[in-house]
């Protein structure tokens, strides 16, 4: 008989999704489910997505996790995963375009976070089954201000209100070490990915499958990855605001090693700033020695502010925000005094 398994977030714990799957007897004609955020946080996000894309009869939900890499919106799980795929990055992307919000078999309903109560599965919306920030603020505004009468309504639940008969299954939100079952609906995040249990569920039926994981996946993770995600980032064409702003955010809580690293851009960031001041007594000089002949240079608006008397350095900050910025106007201006001193002569 074909049967389907449906597993929780993996959130790139490989290698306890195997050892789950090979617990169900997963064959090859069995429909195997994922119900999203396959990456992210644990050590094997790679290998996550790479089984489930090459697995025939298989089907990956979206979750919110998949979202953020496609809307470009990366956190340091995010970040740390694509510096792991590399290349493959581009990939991963438009596999995840591809993804469904939500699945039906003849037993059950699959999505990845929650559905609405009161409407049909054609009209929920993609960021409440996904479980995005927007479409969990919905939600928490809608049964709160619908049911007054809980006690406590900000905290109801989407699964306190279903009626529906057909079973539900979900995750997103973890459980605790157990599936939480409740008005015909089964929550399978059991938190694999902080030292928890990766979950199955395995259709028909509803026999549940449980795997512990034996470490803090997302926690090795965070430290492991700090240096390599911070060498990663395009710092040259970054804001300056948010390079200070990263600086601040993880010099805390930073090996020595990332304390370094560091160190090193709040030095460049200092010596940047250095060099504007220096900028602009070459663009006060410049615009007296070519007042001619302003229009002919590329950083022109500059030397007419400078003609005017009107320059400052807030103007050279405000208008040169990233390093590549500044830099790109130290090499014309260098190029620039060179070649009037060729014609002097």
């Amino acid at each position: 008989m074909k049967r389907t398994i449906v597993v929780g977030d993996i959130h790139g714990c490989y290698h306890e999704l195997l050892t789950l799957l090979e617990k169900t007897g997963l064959r090859d004609e069995d429909l195997l489910i994922s119900v999203g955020d396959l990456v992210d946080r644990g050590n094997k996000s790679r290998e996550v997505w790479k089984y489930f894309m090459d697995r025939p009869n298989t089907i990956t939900l979206m979750g919110n996790h998949e979202r953020k890499h496609l809307q470009g919106v990366l956190n340091y799980a995010q970040e740390i995963v694509k510096v792991q795929m590399g290349n493959e990055y581009p990939q991963f992307l438009a596999w995840a375009m591809t993804l469904p919000y939500y699945y039906e078999t003849d037993e059950a309903i699959i999505v990845h976070a929650a559905m609405e109560h009161d409407l049909p599965l054609h009209e929920q919306r993609q960021d409440i089954l996904s479980g995005t920030t927007s479409g969990e603020r919905h939600l928490e505004k809608k049964y709160s201000n619908q049911h007054t009468e809980l006690e406590n309504p900000v905290k109801a639940h989407w699964t306190d209100h279903y009626t529906g008969k057909k079973p539900v299954i979900y995750g997103h939100s973890v459980s605790g070490d157990l599936p939480r079952i409740v008005n015909n609906t089964y929550g399978i995040d059991t938190g694999a990915c902080h030292g928890g249990y990766l979950t199955a569920i395995e259709l028909p039926g509803f026999i549940i499958h449980q795997v512990k994981v034996t470490q803090d996946h997302w926690k090795a993770q965070i430290a492991e990855w700090q240096l390599p995600v911070l060498k990663s980032k395009d710092w040259d064409n970054m804001e300056i605001s948010a390079i200070h702003k990263e600086i601040a955010g993880r010099a805390y809580k930073a090996s020595p090693a990332v304390q370094e690293f560091l160190h090193e851009k709040k030095s460049y960031l200092a010596l940047l700033d250095l060099s504007l001041t220096q900028m602009k007594a070459q663009l006060d000089l410049f615009a007296i020695t070519h007042k001619d002949h302003l229009h002919e240079f590329p950083f022109k608006t500059f030397l007419y502010k400078s003609r005017s008397g009107t320059l400052t350095l807030a103007d050279l900050r405000k208008s040169l925000h990233t390093p590549a910025r500044i830099t790109q106007l130290q090499h014309l201006l260098s190029d620039s005094i060179l070649i009037g001193h060729s014609h002097r002569q």
